[in-house]
């Protein structure tokens, strides 16, 4: 299976010798649980788009610094090629920037909260187990980085993981044992050293130093990146195996 990484972000510049670019972060992540799964990124961030929703299998679109309300070119051509890719029946995963901008082309809405950045290992409460992610525990926890966040969902949405802080911080859109897409609000992609020089090079900057050290003290905790890399994985193997069967 091909899986079309849609780069929205970039890693900042100062950064990226130490930990490398988000596609390759992705890449570790589902290629640990699926070995077979084959990637091609895509520099949405930069105007390159796929010539065509089925040019992939999949569709996994990245976090960034932007915001889906911001008025940059690329903004409106990837919410109508989310549109697209449902369209034509190709799943799609939406990580932080990704979650937000695939609700928004769905129907719901992305905002700037007001509830300010969230930032460090964040524990989130499972209310919903699709198949897919039948073993998921009661909690799980995440490397997060964010001020932004979904504050309505799409009519066809379902929650499935939430807490005080981002009440929709897990959501499948469609019937949720099969869904059209999986999007997550926190970014399993980071391992524990890039989360916490990120939040390093903000402190004093983007973030005050009271709420850097607090984020900074939770890095070495245990996240579930693992876990999701998994039902990621058993989610796009059931895609795949419903579309042979309909072949």
């Amino acid at each position: 299976m091909l899986i079309g990484i849609l780069e929205a972000g970039k890693v900042n510049e100062s950064l990226v010798s130490k930990h490398g670019t988000y596609p390759p972060m992705f890449e570790r992540l589902l290629g640990l649980a699926g070995p077979e799964l084959q990637f091609q990124a895509y520099s949405v961030v930069d105007g390159v788009l796929p010539e065509s929703a089925e040019e992939c299998d999949a569709w996994l679109i990245t976090g960034s610094r932007h915001g889906v309300y911001d008025d940059l070119p690329w903004i409106e051509p990837l919410k109508a090629f989310l549109r697209a890719a449902r369209k034509a029946g190709r799943p799609m995963i939406g990580i932080c920037f990704g979650h937000q901008i695939l609700a928004e082309a769905l129907g719901g809405e992305a905002v700037k909260s007001e509830k300010g950045w969230g930032i460090g290992v964040h524990e989130y409460e499972v209310i919903r187990r699709p198949g897919w992610m039948a073993d998921a525990p009661d909690r799980l926890a995440f490397h997060a980085i964010h001020q932004d966040q979904v504050v309505s969902l799409p009519a066809d949405a379902t929650p499935l993981a939430t807490s005080p802080f981002c009440e929709h911080a897990f959501v499948a859109y469609g019937d949720p044992e099969t869904p059209d897409a999986i999007s997550i609000q926190p970014h399993p992609e980071f391992d524990a050293e890039y989360g916490y020089d990120l939040v390093a090079m903000g402190k004093g900057v983007r973030f005050t130093d009271d709420e850097a050290d607090r984020a900074l003290a939770t890095y070495g905790s245990a996240v579930h990146a693992d876990d999701f890399a998994r039902w990621c994985v058993n989610y796009l193997a059931a895609y795949a195996k419903r579309r042979a069967a309909a072949a």
